[in-house]
């Protein structure tokens, strides 16, 4: 009996000692916990200070790297303590406003210390940081103008890149304003920077995009010229100071059905067909009766060698708009390399009908007309040594000769210098015996020849 009661007691001290034992382990996490904390935040705080000492003495090089050191601590920092990490981080990439900055890092900084004040409802740096943004973004924003009217002059693609370049810092450093990215990606299309012009189409597709605003509109009564505002305060403001007169607004059209053909533009001119039409297939869902778009979608087909879905795609235009004559043409040419000659004459006569100096289209009725002589002298060189078959074959290939004729004619009135035509007819005229039609027209192709 004693023995039993010896071992329980035993048992309960060990459960005493364990329990007793746990409890003190538990202590010891939380005392090295809270002693972590401290150490962390003592951390913080030098760093933070090295850092600013660092910003003060213009030593950037220095302040980014402790910076860059302390970014791990900042998680877990307070508002204050973080607030003031993203100011100094901002402010050593700011440099002061030196001319080699990395605007990209510059406006990703300054905009999030301005984001982390709004959300904390504590804006203790916005106000600094807030004014180098619009003071960059309107010298930036000025030096992006003036290169794209350099560019617009010379034409060149590398000024029409360097504007989209500026236009493209601007954007960094204001990214509410993504009307300076649609100015950025249309300028690096125009100057065939296409990866960079992909990529920020991208972007605008990205955030919806649309373009879609109101412009304030007045008129300078000094010199005339119309001025455009931010805002109709602005606006109302000149008008009330007498310089401006005739104020007005303006609704400015969604740019998105704009955005999917320049992007598709752009995968095109890498020659990324495949991408280029799955751009399109996209714009065209969403903007179903885009003419602009369906034809560069037929164009595409034309460039992949594929005619048929060319003429489809064309056929399709057509009744979108039944008025356009080029559209008529190009599916008659589409019936020519199909040797569908007949339905090619109609679609010919059709850009006719609507543009009555179309010289290609007179041109290409000739050679239509023409071509239904080819099984005639076909049958001519077989028929060499029957002179009767082969007389009365002629006179069937001349009187085709005779139809094509006055289409040749026009086709030269309304392109007088194509030497192409000239030579058609100067043949023509001699296999018909034409020669005052010949002389007159051979005389013609001297005086071009020189």
């Amino acid at each position: 009996m004693k023995m039993k009661m010896a071992r329980k007691l035993k048992t309960i001290m060990k459960k005493t000692i364990i329990k007793k034992n746990t409890t003190t382990m538990k202590k010891q996490i939380l005392i090295l916990s809270a002693v972590f904390l401290s150490l962390t935040a003592f951390a913080q705080k030098n760093e933070l200070k090295a850092a600013e000492k660092a910003v003060k003495a213009n030593d950037f090089a220095t302040a980014l790297s402790v910076i860059n050191n302390a970014e791990s601590l900042i998680g877990g920092a307070d508002q204050k303590t973080k607030a003031k990490f993203y100011y100094l981080k901002a402010k050593a990439l700011y440099k002061n406003g030196a001319s080699d900055i990395n605007i990209d890092e510059v406006g990703a900084a300054f905009n999030k210390l301005i984001s982390f004040e709004k959300e904390s409802g504590k804006p203790k740096y916005t106000n600094e940081i807030g004014t180098l943004v619009n003071n960059m973004v309107q010298s930036i924003a000025q030096k992006a103008g003036d290169q794209y009217n350099i560019a617009i002059q010379t034409k060149e693609a590398s000024d029409y890149v360097k504007a989209g370049d500026e236009y493209n810092k601007v954007y960094a450093l204001s990214p509410a304003d993504t009307a300076f990215l649609d100015n950025a990606a249309l300028l690096y299309n125009l100057g065939k920077a296409y990866n960079k012009s992909i990529k920020a189409y991208d972007k605008l597709l990205a955030v919806n995009y649309t373009g879609i605003s109101t412009e304030y509109i007045a008129t300078n009564k000094s010199n005339g010229k119309d001025v455009s505002y931010n805002d109709k305060k602005s606006m109302d403001m000149q008008v009330k100071l007498g310089i401006v007169e005739n104020p007005r607004t303006e609704a400015k059209d969604s740019r998105r059905e704009v955005i999917f053909k320049n992007l598709a533009a752009s995968y095109s001119g890498l020659e990324d067909n495949a991408k280029a039409l799955e751009v399109i297939n996209e714009g065209r869902k969403e903007f179903p009766n885009s003419y602009s778009l369906l034809i560069d979608e037929a164009n595409i087909h034309y460039r992949n060698g594929n005619e048929q879905l060319f003429k489809e795609k064309l056929e399709e235009a057509i009744t979108l708009n039944p008025t356009e004559p080029t559209l008529y043409y190009n599916v008659g040419v589409m019936n020519m390399n199909q040797n569908k000659v007949d339905e090619a004459i109609t679609n010919f006569k059709k850009a006719i009908e609507l543009k009555p100096d179309y010289s290609d289209a007179y041109n290409n009725i000739g050679a239509a007309i023409i071509e239904r002589s080819a099984p005639i002298i076909e049958e001519m060189n077989k028929s060499l040594s029957d002179f009767d078959k082969y007389d009365k074959l002629q006179a069937q290939q001349f009187e085709i000769y005779n139809e094509a004729v006055p289409f040749y004619e026009k086709a030269h009135e309304f392109s007088s210098d194509n030497i192409n035509i000239i030579k058609t007819l100067m043949g023509l005229y001699e296999n018909l015996d034409m020669q005052d039609k010949l002389t007159e027209i051979k005389a013609v192709y001297d005086k071009l020849k020189g």
